[in-house]
């Protein structure tokens, strides 16, 4: 398929969801190359994306951008994606001040079909679930990344590569080696790959 057609059927997606899509106002949708090998999902926009209306462009999007490095990718290689479109926050009853919360199951499932279309669409080798929300998305809730990240897992015609979220390494210092660990392992899954590929 070529590169017009798939720019084209991912923006027949949003006027296929625009009800959807208008529920839940404002959104972030995926953005990238629509021919991409490699399609990363996120789990949701955090306040700097629904400011940018770009998926990955707060802390954990310059962390991103670190581990691309690593992987010697840049975001034009890749086309990059939330599992839930919008911010999902809370207001803290005592200082009135918002911050993220984490996606309900019902807001899960309820974008999960365009989810599951955007990769239709881009149709990947790879696709990159970073943090457990997309995992939970694409395998199910009996799932969780700390058990599984760093191992290729088949999704459909597919490899499923989950790792943590970028945002984790900025709470959990600690993670951070064990990112660098998964994301070696990714560069030599990916080198396979994209030899494999057409």
């Amino acid at each position: 398929m070529q590169m017009e057609d798939k720019a084209g059927r991912l923006t027949a997606l949003e006027v296929k969801y625009r009800e959807l899509l208008e529920s839940y106002k404002p959104v972030v949708l995926g953005e990238g190359n629509p021919e991409a090998d490699i399609l990363m999902i996120g789990e949701a926009p955090g306040k700097t994306e629904v400011e940018l209306k770009r998926p990955f462009v707060g802390q954990a999007g310059r962390n991103l951008d670190e581990f691309l490095e690593a992987l010697e990718l840049k975001r034009e290689d890749l086309y990059i994606t939330n599992a839930v479109k919008f911010r999902p926050t809370r207001v803290n009853a005592d200082t009135g001040s918002i911050s993220n919360r984490a996606p309900t199951a019902k807001e899960i499932e309820i974008f999960r079909p365009l989810l599951m279309d955007e990769i239709e669409t881009v149709a990947p080798s790879v696709v990159v679930s970073l943090g457990n929300i997309p995992l939970f998305c694409l395998i199910g809730k009996n799932t969780r990344i700390g058990d599984v990240h760093g191992r290729p897992m088949e999704l459909g015609q597919r490899i499923l590569y989950p790792l943590y979220h970028p945002a984790s390494i900025i709470y959990r210092r600690e993670l951070k080696s064990v990112y660098r660990d998964d994301l070696a392992r990714l560069k030599v899954l990916l080198e396979e790959q994209l030899k494999r590929s057409p």
